[in-house]
């Protein structure tokens, strides 16, 4: 590969492996190189557009949470309205290109929001956790494990 030409496998490898780049002020805040296996299970010009959306919403849900200490868990803030905060219940996709999170939103109130994929648009913010939990909710862990499971 230090020549420049690609062997037609490795182009087509390059087509199915998604790539990621991060990089941080702090060192210690760049993570999220672990990738759910079902991720790579099918090649990305086989995946919906929100399919393929909400796998790597997955995994940006599953970096931040790394980063929350045991007091906090992670919300969503709604851009371009005063519809506020929704905490992370759950998460889906409706082929070919809608994406739902459910959740409640800072009163409470069950949550549901509906977005086509060229609209995306997601504010990751973290939120003191419910008073009556001991543990914070891991969302990103139980979507990832999902996402494993639907892989298989």
């Amino acid at each position: 590969m230090g020549d420049g030409i690609e062997t037609s496998v490795e182009l087509a490898e390059a087509a199915i492996l998604p790539r990621r780049h991060d990089a941080h002020a702090d060192p210690d805040a760049a993570g999220g190189e672990d990738k759910p296996q079902a991720i790579n299970a099918k090649p990305v010009a086989q995946k919906s557009p929100a399919e393929w959306a909400y796998e790597r919403l997955i995994l940006y849900i599953q970096n931040f949470e790394e980063q929350l200490d045991n007091e906090h868990e992670v919300a969503m803030g709604f851009t371009g309205g005063d519809a506020g905060v929704l905490r992370i219940e759950g998460m889906g996709f409706f082929d070919p290109d809608m994406i739902t999170f459910y959740g409640s939103d800072s009163s409470g109130i069950k949550t549901q929001l509906v977005q086509h994929v060229s609209q995306l648009s997601v504010m990751l913010r973290a939120l003191p956790k419910m008073a009556n939990e001991e543990a914070p909710t891991r969302i990103g862990f139980r979507l990832a494990a999902d996402l494993e499971k639907a892989g298989e």
